[in-house]
């Protein structure tokens, strides 16, 4: 389900949180399906509860996953996910902005666009 590489630079609990979001986005994750418990997924990935824990956090905060006292987390509906779309878009930009910069052609950028419009715009 989600896997970590121990030699990227970007930190554990990005990984995981990009991990599902991935999931979600790409239907592999339902709308009030459960997570894994912070210590399962901790145990299965060995890798400190802290870390599932912030992962966790943040994607709550963001809207892609909800919190059940006592019973876990679960996968928000797309509407509630859709709160960030402003915080999202100007990521959007600032990562088009660079991606030109570094000498990307805005045909290849609209080819990513459409790949990825593809893996998750069936989902509505």
């Amino acid at each position: 389900m989600i896997s970590i590489n121990y030699r990227s630079a970007l930190p554990l609990y990005e990984q995981v949180k990009e991990s599902f979001i991935r999931l979600i986005m790409t239907g592999a994750l339902k709308p009030d399906e459960q997570l894994p418990s912070v210590r399962e997924l901790a145990v299965e990935l060995a890798i400190n509860p802290n870390t599932i824990q912030r992962a966790y956090r943040e994607m709550e905060s963001e809207g892609y996953i909800y919190t059940v006292s006592g019973r876990g987390c679960f996968v928000a509906k797309q509407e509630e996910a859709r709160a960030n779309t402003a915080q999202l878009l100007e990521s959007f930009k600032d990562a088009a902005a660079k991606l030109i910069f570094n000498g990307v052609e805005a045909e290849q950028l609209k080819k990513e666009l459409e790949k990825i419009n593809r893996e998750v715009g069936n989902n509505d």
